[in-house]
């Protein structure tokens, strides 16, 4: 989901988790109507990441990772491995970050470790709020390619909201951009680039001499279109 701040995408993000509970309408996680759905447990199945990341600064790391499967009352041998085999996934050795406290790790680090708290309980659904905001720009890439490779590997729906098109060109197999709380274009990169469906669309995906960095991009979509 891409738009500018205030548009009403991390509102329309928290409504699938019921943390916002719509006035109208009807929000289904696996054809399944959520009002109808207990919110505990319905949260306990989705993956939720957020800027501020939000760990635990009195638990471990591993401790962190372990909170949804404990809740789903997992085995501990169970747990242990989960943990071991998510920090590998999110690229951290177990065997160096799994005692370590939030506050001895790097904001990168940090997010990473979110990444795996969020997927530990196995949810079919992860839900992403703006995740890589307050990383610089390297570690922002390094953990977009991380996002690919789980989405890719785990093949889990990924909601995911960013203001920069940049991070949705490089991630999304579908974009809906916003603009004051309404949908202005739902499509593939490749089909919002070639073909907006409203000036405001055009304007914010405009390539001009200036942006020509995106002509790669469109012809890389194309061959994988193709």
């Amino acid at each position: 989901m891409l738009g500018p701040s205030g548009c009403g995408k991390s509102t329309l993000l928290r409504t699938v988790n019921r943390l916002v509970t719509p006035q109208s309408g009807t929000v289904y996680v696996n054809g399944e109507d959520t009002a109808h759905t207990d919110p505990v447990q319905l949260r306990r199945r989705i993956g939720y990441v957020i800027q501020a990341v939000g760990l635990f600064s009195h638990m471990t790391v591993a401790q962190n990772v372990a909170v949804v499967p404990s809740l789903l009352r997992w085995e501990r041998s169970r747990i242990k491995a989960r943990v071991d085999e998510l920090l590998e996934l999110v690229g951290l050795d177990p065997q160096r970050y799994r005692s370590r406290y939030p506050r001895e790790l790097s904001g990168g680090e940090q997010q990473r470790v979110g990444v795996a708290r969020a997927i530990a309980g196995e949810p079919p659904v992860l839900l992403m709020d703006e995740p890589f905001g307050a990383v610089d720009a390297i570690v922002r890439a390094t953990l977009q390619d991380e996002i690919a490779r789980i989405a890719q590997r785990l093949r889990t729906t990924i909601l995911f909201v960013t203001h920069d098109v940049d991070e949705a060109l490089r991630l999304a197999d579908r974009i809906v951009v916003m603009r004051e709380g309404q949908v202005e274009q739902h499509d593939t990169p490749l089909r919002i680039l070639t073909e907006p469906a409203t000036p405001y669309v055009a304007k914010l995906f405009a390539l001009d001499e200036d942006a020509r960095r995106y002509d790669d991009l469109r012809a890389a979509l194309s061959r994988v279109q193709q």
